[in-house]
Formats: structure tokens, C-alpha cells, sequence
């Protein structure tokens, strides 16, 4: 009998051709790991391939990869390359009909959304790995993948009543760990069975229903995290938006019918010309003194390819000399590139691919067309800066002529690159190119600190000294800024403007009729005169408050208690206008251990039915609006304080 173990390794995925396009075109174009890794992360057979490699014995080097750009920074762009084309070639053993790849299309579209909610909700509720739930949510539902390019009926559901088993067996071979494998082994767990499970498990359960978009999914939400129905619901069209966005910057259909001929036509000719380019180049032996020779030789592999006459002009001293060509002779000549506007020079000193201009063509244009026996032509740099090809062409062959040619010098620029690297391989070179420019711009604010602090070691007396100390706060705060950017994308603000005192209102009413029914509990609202217009989604301000209040409640017991929302406008703090809302209670205060993890996921200490991630969403609610806020607890009660980004258009508010 066949099991779930058996059918998870069988890795050869189809995948839709338009990703693997993109991705290819990212890889040739030296787009960054994140780029790459944002287009891979689209699909789940190119992520199944990239996690199975990078967890083979290949690649068995410290932690497993639990995010796709940390498996491509292990892989490199180059072997990742080679898995796209080798990827592309499976694509022509896939004979799938016009049902199939409908549905492979529809697989798609769920598995990129279930992944995009399951990043967003482990935001949101604080889990610490984001990208480690975005991965989960790709892979979930892999069975269906499997079962589309199964042609036999019986082994088609065979496998799609183990596609649970399967995701567990492939996540457990990856090396994930057990919170991961759990989580795709429960992943159809009913909501109430999942109250006190693990938070990845919960995380991905619920993904799974909200990409389904129904009202079965909200019901989830709330009983699983607490999420109000307006939050959820603004989640899910969040999510849908940037699914529409992603398939468009692929030039993937979703509103009609799919028909993948035009792309898989393209691929083929895309991997037609890889291999022609691949076929063409020979690594040179090892050491940079046979470089130029590699590029010299170069010319009559590009000449094979593109059935052209081809120049390869290279650097010797400050001159462009003409080294090699397919001309029967070949004269001697040497260019000046600081000088002149023809194709060659222009193309050496702008690093991009130059056409001859027809109207006023230049001597040297002249002259080139002339020993290329061609009307026109391209010249072509090559990345390292120190030759140039140049194209023999006509209107017919222009277009051909510059796409293989762009091909060609992308691929020979690369082996230069892996020729001539002393000890950093290409790819890690490339990554510390990227550091080196983020701590270049970090080391600019800090020189203007140690000026300054140079200058008041000798004059501290001075009645200027205050304004200084200023300039140097302003500095350290834009070199942290930079700092965190290195490590972290910055959090995405959350949506339109909302008035705070407008929203406080409408929800005092619910909460009067539901929390505050009894006789021994109050709810006052204290709400300033002033424009409360915040920057944040009415959702997100609805979930904080309802949250904070619900726990203060909850804390008061059986003891009669009184809840005060009050709202202070304008208010300002580090040159920006804030609106205030301040949320206090005269309970009995926060429990002293919970207090040292206010915000962060914690155990319940309320019984069933509570998750323990009230404070942690609300934290992580506010930091997505870029808002700020402070707790004081103890015997009389406690108080939140929250500054919300003011919706104030004046960018001249200050202290």
C-alpha cells in the first residue's frame, strides 16, 4: 500500500509558467534575494524544490531554512538559477488539459492566500516567525498539487484524502520541527478543539478557513483569537488586494478563464535560449589572467547564437582597443571612450545596451557598420566594465539580436565575476555589497555625532550647547532607523482615517448593552471637544478598545468596577501631533508575573475560552499604525495610555 511518505517524494510539481518567467527574469536582471524571493514565494512547487534541496545533505549546515529567502541566501542565485531552468524543463513532461491548468491556477490562488493570511494573523498575534507561518500556509495544501498532474482517478484521491500526511511528512523532512509538523497534521482541527493548541497550529488552521472567505472562517477567528467580525473581514480583503497584485505583477488572469499557451510558449523559447547561451560559454581555467582571452573568444560564441557579425572591443589603458571579431580582417584601432557619442562609447559609459543612431550616426557608427557589413547596430556592455560587443543588425534582427545578446552578456558577466572572486563566492559577495551600502549610510549620521561631541568636549559652557545636543538626538534616532531597516522590513501602516471620539460612541452603546448590563459595573466616556481624526482603519481601533475593556472587565470578577475612556486632542510629542485615549479601570490591577510580559502572547489566566493574546494584538495593532503604549498597574486600578497618529495634513507641528 502506498503512503503518505511514498507520495511525498514525488517533488516534480507543476508550476504556473508565468513565476518561473518572472523569476528568471529576476534572477539575469541581479534583482536581491528579497525580489527573487518575494516572486519564488509565489509558488508552492518552486518553494517545495528550493526547501528539499536546501535541506538535503548538500546543504546540511546549522539551522534549517524556515523562510524562503533564508533557503535562497543558502542556495546562492546561481545553483537557484539552475533549478528555474531545470524547473522549466519539467514544465514540457507536464501534459496537463485546459481543467488541469484551471485548476492549477485556482491552487494557486488559495495557496498564495492562505499563506498571506497565515504571515498576517502570526503578526498580528505576535508569533515570532512570521515567515515561518507564511511558508506553512504555501505548503498546506500540497496534496491538491500532487493530485492535479495525477492522471489515474484512484490515486487521485488517494492522495488527496492524505494531503494532511502529506504536508506533515514533507515539513518533518525538512527538518521544521514539530510545533511546523503539528501544524499541517491539524490543520482541518475544528475550532473549538483548537482553543489551547499550539499558536503556529492555531495560526495556520485558521489561515486555512479565512482564505475560504465565508462566514464559517470569521466564526473561527473569533473563537480561536478573539478577532472581532469587522477585523477579520478587513483582513480578508487586505489579503484578496494584494493576491490581485501579486497575480498582476505576474501576468496571471484571476477574473477569467486561465489559458497558459501563450506563457508556456514563452518559457520554451526563454529556455531554448538559456541553453543556447549555456552551450556557447566555456568556464575559463582558473586565475583573472585568462579572462580576457574568455571575453576575446566570447565574440564568435555570441556571433554562433545569434547568427550576426559580432566586434568585442576590451580596455587596454585608458583606450577601448578591438581585440577579436568575425571579420576577416580586422584592423588595428583604438577609441578613446571619454570622448564621443557613437554606440560604443556611449554603451561602455552608461553600462546599458546602445542602438546606432540612424538620423546622425557618428564616424566611429559609421565606420563599425561598415567592417560589420550591417546598416546599424547594437553595443552591447559587459557588466565587469571593461568590454563591450558589438552587434552587426537590420530592422528584421534588431530585436532578436539584443534579446540573446543581453542574454549572453548577463551569463558571461557572471562567469567573470565567479573567475576573478578571491575568497567570497558571487553570491555572498553580492550580499555584502548590499551591507556594505546600508552601513554606508549608517556611518553618515554617525560622523556628524563624533563632530558634534568633538566640538562640546571644549565647549560645554556654551549657551548654544542645548541646540547641539538636539541635532545629535535627531541623528542618533536616524542611524536606528537605518539599523532596523538592515534587520527587519518596516511594518505596514494600517489603513484610512477614523474619528476616534465618533468610533468611541458607537461603541459605548454595544458595550453598555452587553459588558456594562449589570447594575455594580459602569462605562464612562470623558471625550475632548478637539478633531480626533486618527490614522488607522476603524477595525483596528474597535479590536484595541474592545480588548482593553473586555480584560478590564474580565479582571474585575464579581467585584463591582467602573471602566473610563477619555480622549485628549491635539496633543504633541517628538514633533508630531498625536490623539490620546486613555483606557483605565479601578480593578484590582495586572497580576505582578504578568506583568514582566505585558505584551506578549501568554497563557490565559482567565479559563476556557480566552487566548491569552488580548494585550499582545493590541500592542501589535498600534505598532502597525506607528502609535505608542504605556501601562500604569497596581491596587487602584489600571490605565493604558495610547497615542494614535494624529490624521493632521500640517507636516509643520511641532514640540
Amino acid at each position: 500500500m502506498t503512503t503518505a511518505t511514498d507520495i511525498a517524494s514525488d517533488l516534480q510539481l507543476p508550476s504556473l509558467p508565468e513565476v518561473i518567467l518572472r523569476a528568471l527574469d529576476a534572477c539575469h536582471s541581479g534583482q536581491s534575494y528579497r525580489e527573487i524571493s518575494r516572486i519564488v514565494s509565489a509558488d508552492t512547487a518552486l518553494v517545495t524544490r528550493l526547501l528539499a534541496l536546501t535541506s538535503s545533505a548538500l546543504y546540511q549546515r546549522g539551522a534549517p531554512s524556515h523562510s524562503v529567502e533564508q533557503a535562497l541566501l543558502r542556495l546562492g542565485t546561481r545553483k537557484f538559477q539552475t533549478l528555474l531552468l531545470t524547473s522549466a524543463l519539467r514544465q514540457l513532461m507536464f501534459e496537463l488539459g485546459g481543467d488541469e491548468w484551471q485548476q492549477l491556477r485556482d491552487f494557486w490562488r488559495h495557496s498564495l492566500t492562505t499563506a498571506l493570511t497565515a504571515k498576517t494573523l502570526a503578526t498580528l498575534t505576535r508569533y515570532p516567525e512570521p515567515e515561518e507561518a507564511f511558508l506553512l500556509g504555501m505548503m498546506h495544501n500540497i496534496g491538491e498539487l500532487i493530485a492535479i498532474k495525477t492522471p489515474c482517478p484512484e490515486r487521485k484521491q488517494q492522495i488527496l484524502n492524505q494531503q494532511n500526511d502529506i504536508a506533515a511528512g514533507l515539513v518533518s523532512s525538512w527538518g521544521l520541527g514539530t510545533m511546523a509538523v503539528d501544524a499541517m497534521r491539524y490543520q482541518q482541527a475544528l475550532p473549538g478543539q483548537l482553543r489551547d493548541a499550539g499558536h503556529l497550529v492555531k495560526v495556520v488552521s485558521l489561515s486555512t478557513r479565512l482564505a475560504l472567505s465565508d462566514a464559517v472562517g470569521v466564526g473561527a477567528a473569533a473563537t480561536i483569537f478573539g478577532l472581532q467580525e469587522d477585523l477579520t473581514r478587513e483582513i480578508n480583503k487586505k489579503i484578496g488586494e494584494e493576491v490581485a497584485s501579486v497575480a498582476a505583477s505576474l501576468g496571471i488572469p484571476l477574473d477569467t478563464d486561465y489559458d497558459a499557451r501563450e506563457a508556456r510558449r514563452q518559457l520554451n523559447q526563454r529556455l531554448l535560449e538559456h541553453t543556447m547561451v549555456r552551450t556557447a560559454l566555456t568556464l575559463p581555467a582558473s586565475g583573472p589572467e585568462n579572462l580576457s582571452t574568455l571575453v576575446s573568444e566570447a565574440a564568435s560564441s555570441l556571433a554562433l547564437i545569434t547568427g550576426l557579425p559580432v566586434l568585442c572591443f576590451s580596455r587596454e589603458g585608458e583606450d577601448l582597443t578591438l581585440r577579436s571579431g568575425t571579420c576577416r580582417q580586422l584592423p588595428e584601432m583604438s577609441v578613446n571612450p571619454a570622448y564621443g557619442d557613437s554606440a560604443l562609447t556611449t554603451a561602455l559609459r552608461t553600462g546599458t545596451t546602445t542602438t546606432m543612431d540612424q538620423a546622425e550616426p557618428t564616424v566611429l557608427d559609421q565606420q563599425l557598420c561598415s567592417l560589420l557589413a550591417a546598416p546599424s547596430l547594437l553595443a552591447l556592455p559587459v557588466a565587469t566594465g571593461d568590454s563591450v560587443f558589438v552587434i552587426g543588425i537590420d530592422d528584421q534582427t534588431v530585436a532578436g539580436a539584443r534579446n540573446l545578446g543581453e542574454l549572453f552578456t548577463r551569463e558571461l558577466s557572471a562567469v567573470l565575476k565567479l573567475s576573478s572572486a578571491d575568497r567570497l563566492g558571487s553570491d555572498q559577495q553580492m550580499v555584502n555589497d548590499r551591507l556594505r551600502r546600508q552601513v554606508h549610510e549608517v556611518s553618515n549620521p554617525l560622523t556628524i555625532i563624533r563632530q558634534y561631541l568633538f566640538q562640546l568636549r571644549s565647549r560645554l559652557e556654551d549657551p548654544d550647547v542645548q541646540d547641539e545636543l538636539n541635532i545629535i538626538q535627531e541623528e542618533l534616532e536616524r542611524a536606528g532607523n537605518l539599523l532596523l531597516q538592515i534587520s527587519q522590513h518596516a511594518a505596514e501602516a494600517t489603513g484610512s482615517d477614523t474619528d476616534l471620539n465618533e468610533e468611541l460612541t458607537g461603541l459605548g452603546r454595544i458595550l453598555r448593552d452587553s459588558l456594562f448590563h449589570d447594575d455594580h459595573r459602569e462605562l464612562h466616556l470623558h471625550l475632548c471637544k478637539a478633531d480626533t481624526q486618527v490614522q488607522a482603519a476603524p477595525s483596528a481601533v474597535r479590536q484595541i478598545v474592545l480588548n482593553l475593556v473586555r480584560n478590564a472587565v474580565e479582571g474585575f470578577g464579581e467585584r463591582p468596577g467602573t471602566v473610563t475612556l477619555k480622549t485628549t486632542a491635539p496633543l504633541f510629542q517628538n514633533r508630531r501631533r498625536w490623539v490620546e485615549l486613555q483606557v483605565t479601570d479601578n480593578g484590582p490591577g495586572i497580576p505582578e508575573p504578568l506583568q514582566r510580559r505585558l505584551f506578549e502572547p501568554v497563557n490565559s489566566t482567565k479559563g476556557d475560552g480566552h487566548s491569552g493574546l488580548g494585550l499582545s494584538i493590541v500592542k501589535q495593532l498600534i505598532d502597525d499604525m506607528e502609535g505608542i503604549i504605556a501601562c500604569h498597574t497596581g491596587q487602584e486600578g489600571t490605565a493604558f495610555r495610547i497615542l494614535l497618529p494624529a490624521a493632521s495634513h500640517n507636516d509643520n507641528d511641532t514640540d
